[in-house]
């Protein structure tokens, strides 16, 4: 893989943990915390797709590495979900 094909993966998971963590209404922070969401939450997708036999909705092919954009983005919605309930500020009255 070239470093121009790395960098475009690493683009499309910077928007697959964006979009994630937008769907479950936390963000941990800026460009580079939704680019970890994006890989680890392609993981958590592809993860949960195996283990429920689901196929790959819409992968996305970048010089023969293969990234599941929507896996990711549910992925990502699951991890930014649960990171929410650990760490979200709660107010004292």
């Amino acid at each position: 893989m070239t470093l121009i094909g790395f960098i475009f993966l690493l683009i499309i998971a910077a928007i697959a943990g964006a979009l994630g963590q937008g769907l479950a209404g936390y963000s941990l922070g800026g460009c580079l915390a939704s680019l970890i969401v994006g890989f680890v939450g392609a993981y958590i997708g592809l993860w949960l797709a195996r283990f429920f036999g689901l196929p790959i909705i819409f992968s996305i092919n970048v010089q023969g590495e293969s990234f599941p954009v929507v896996w990711a983005i549910i992925g990502s919605a699951i991890l930014a979900g649960i990171l929410g309930l650990f760490f979200r500020r709660r107010r004292f009255s």
